[in-house]
């Protein structure tokens, strides 16, 4: 397993020509081709912007809440997209796994580096709205209130968002390699995984702030995307001066690096059996 691992630094440029050609597939046949990967997220956040401010505006306590709802959506766009694209990549890469020289970790991960691609595009739209509100404010709410605004941008916590995305990375690649590695053997996996990240989406203070939920606290701690949740939204949205979940985000740090290492350990024992099943 070490031995294969340490080997993945010699496959960055294979790794960087797939990423590009995945993002290249993905748009093939567009007019604005890769610029969707901005289009798309301003899109998505100017409907949910309409949406609750005019349809659904009582939600006083998280003003504007579709930015609040989005610094959750983004990265959980990512880490769900990958989970549900590597679930099934070593299957649909076939021709290219049952070739003996080629690494076949190196699907998984580039499906995660792809979709990590469409959310750091999709970051400066996101920031471009945060910083607005920030500076101007919502404005009045549906019913001519004034709103106060919940957007408070801070150097010295910005400073912490790559760590969050690092952390991220790490959790991600290491649930594709398992997810990956065990969908070869048992196709079951990825039904299961698309009912999985439903209900894992709303068990995560991602619709709504964790603290309005006090009696769900000990589930939520074990949630691992709690914590990289609240830790985008403590860093893009709320005005708090102090990072106050960076001690949640270290722990889950490290419990990537495991995650990463167990699941890369699995694909390894695996990867024999992967070119006469497939």
């Amino acid at each position: 397993m070490w031995h294969n691992l340490a080997q993945l630094p010699r496959y960055r440029g294979l790794i960087q020509s797939l990423v590009a050609r995945e993002l290249k597939a993905r748009y093939r046949g567009s007019v604005l081709g890769i610029f969707w990967s901005f289009g798309n997220p301003l899109l998505l956040l100017l409907v949910y912007s309409a949406v609750f401010k005019y349809f659904v505006p009582n939600r006083d306590t998280l003003q504007p809440y579709a930015l609040f709802l989005f610094c959750g959506l983004l990265p959980w766009t990512w880490f769900s997209s990958s989970l549900n694209e590597s679930a099934s990549v070593l299957v649909a890469g076939g021709n290219l796994i049952k070739k003996v020289l080629f690494p076949a970790e190196v699907l998984p991960i580039v499906s995660v580096l792809a979709n990590m691609v469409h959310f750091l595009l999709g970051l400066p739209i996101l920031g471009l709205f945060l910083l607005y509100y920030a500076i101007v404010g919502p404005g009045p709410s549906a019913d001519g209130a004034p709103v106060i605004p919940q957007v408070g941008l801070h150097a010295a916590e910005l400073i912490w968002l790559p760590v969050v995305i690092l952390v991220q990375l790490i959790l991600t690649t290491g649930l594709a390699l398992l997810l990956s590695a065990l969908t070869v053997h048992f196709r079951d996996v990825r039904d299961i995984l698309s009912n999985l990240l439903t209900f894992w989406f709303f068990a995560t203070p991602i619709i709504y702030w964790w603290r309005s939920v006090p009696g769900l606290k000990v589930w939520l701690d074990a949630n691992p995307f709690t914590h990289l949740a609240i830790s985008y939204q403590e860093i893009l949205f709320h005005p708090e001066n102090e990072f106050g979940h960076l001690w949640w985000l270290l722990a889950l740090g490290v419990a990537s690096v495991a995650v990463f290492l167990a699941g890369y350990w699995v694909f390894d024992r695996l990867r024999d059996s992967f070119a006469e099943v497939v």
